[in-house]
């Protein structure tokens, strides 16, 4: 099991503690639902799962916990909101305090990674899929963590950040 203590905002710092891959859960956090995505053991593809509805932390943690141990998850992946002008503000500390408590509780470790544009760029792939707006409204929080999963596994391949 990979260090549990490890939470970070550099996809080096996972690549070293997960030296031999190992499938990903990348994970976009909204205040009501939260989107999942499940990358392979070699980091290439990213694909949308479900959208949990959000609940109190013990609620959460018990479906993430499910999931992880569904799919033998060596790491997560969440999105952190900065905000346009690279700064963090309450979102991302909220974002922050929520991975401190999944770390300790699935003793994974968790890289941070920016989520700007994912909700956007996600919704441009979905209306690009010619789905309706209802549809996509049920599926935009998985798609912007797959957004997010995808953007943390090309650096991790490609030795960015």
């Amino acid at each position: 099991m990979a260090d549990s203590a490890l939470i970070t905002t550099h996809a080096a710092e996972l690549r070293a503690v997960l030296p031999a891959g190992g499938a990903l859960l990348g994970l976009d956090l909204g205040t009501q639902t939260i989107g999942t995505a499940f990358c392979d053991a070699n980091w290439q593809f990213a694909s949308p799962g479900k959208t949990l509805k959000r609940g109190k932390f013990g609620a959460d943690r018990e479906a993430l916990a499910s999931l992880t141990a569904e799919r033998s998850i060596q790491g997560i992946v969440l999105g952190l909101p900065i905000n346009m002008d690279g700064s963090e503000g309450p979102r991302s500390q909220s974002s922050r305090a929520y991975a401190r408590n999944l770390s300790a509780a699935l003793a994974l470790p968790i890289l941070l990674w920016d989520e700007r544009w994912s909700t956007a760029s996600a919704e441009r792939a979905l209306i690009g899929q010619d789905m309706s707006r209802a549809k996509r409204a049920t599926r935009i929080d998985s798609a912007a963590a797959a957004v997010i999963l995808q953007a943390a596994l090309d650096a991790l391949v490609g030795g960015f950040r």
